[in-house]
């Protein structure tokens, strides 16, 4: 089970205590949303590259394990790397090189360089705030970004509830398992499995359902309606949360100082590889 248990410890490590995890979740929100904006609009190397390694020592400031954040950059990886892999293929530009009808262009080359780039950065920043940031703080930070309501609303008791579908389904795996049900097993016909997959799919929703009337229905007696605000924790951000925003702000105005003044110096990495 521990496919289906790894949010619990994801909401365990992201509760443990470093200058990274103390930080607070709007300022963290705010360090991901712009480290992100400026990596997307970056048209050279060079500044996704300094935010990595940027990102590298802020895993190492949060007592951040390297090999566990790498396997999870490349559970995630695929998802935009499939999109990538096409563009040298798909791109105009010179050839260089050839095989019948396929042909690799030497804009698409860089262009699926950059984004590859760029998209590990990302996703290196989403990691580092997921992993330093409980779910129930990050619902309370979009709040406090005006977040539209009812969406905050919708986020927030998805987050209450989520670990309760988790021990609903792994209570329903073990059931399984108790009866020698192995989904991966080779003992029965595969589309027999695939059958039984479908049912525990199909009961999850109707106990989904059912425990939504059953919240809802205690919240109504709780005196909830549409007009009902969640509850919003005030707490200030610090002296140690501005600095570190500013730091991260400043670091981005250097880079772009030096691409601006010293891109011709840096080579491959200063050139424009975007094909916009």
């Amino acid at each position: 089970m521990a496919d289906i248990t790894q949010i619990m410890r994801f909401d365990d490590l992201a509760s443990k205590n470093s200058p990274i995890h103390n930080l607070e979740g709007r300022i963290k929100l705010i360090s991901t949303i712009f480290i992100i904006l400026v990596c997307v609009v970056s048209k050279e190397l060079f500044i996704p590259l300094m935010l990595e390694l940027m990102l590298l020592i802020i895993l190492k400031v949060a007592n951040l394990s390297y090999v566990d954040s790498i396997k999870r950059l490349l559970m995630l990886l695929p998802f935009g790397g499939a999109i990538i892999i096409f563009q040298p293929f798909i791109q105009p530009g010179n050839i260089i090189w050839s095989y019948s009808w396929i042909h690799i262009t030497d804009f698409g080359l860089n262009w699926a360089i950059l984004l590859l780039v760029r998209l590990i950065v990302c996703l290196t920043a989403i990691i580092i705030y997921s992993s330093t940031t409980p779910l129930q703080e990050m619902a309370s930070s979009f709040r406090k970004l005006k977040m539209p309501r009812d969406l905050a609303m919708i986020l927030s008791i998805m987050v209450r509830f989520l670990f309760l579908f988790v021990d609903e389904l792994a209570a329903i795996r073990k059931s399984q398992k108790s009866r020698n049900f192995n989904i991966h097993g080779n003992n029965t016909p595969y589309k027999w499995r695939v059958k039984q997959v479908g049912y525990t799919i199909g009961m999850m929703f109707l106990k989904a359902y059912e425990q939504g009337e059953r919240v809802h229905k205690s919240m109504v007696s709780r005196g909830f309606s549409d007009a009902s605000e969640m509850f919003n924790e005030k707490k200030s951000p610090e002296k140690s949360d501005y600095i570190f925003l500013i730091s991260i702000i400043i670091f981005v105005i250097l880079l772009e100082i030096i691409i601006f003044k010293y891109s011709g110096k840096l080579g491959y990495f200063g050139q424009n590889l975007s094909i916009n």
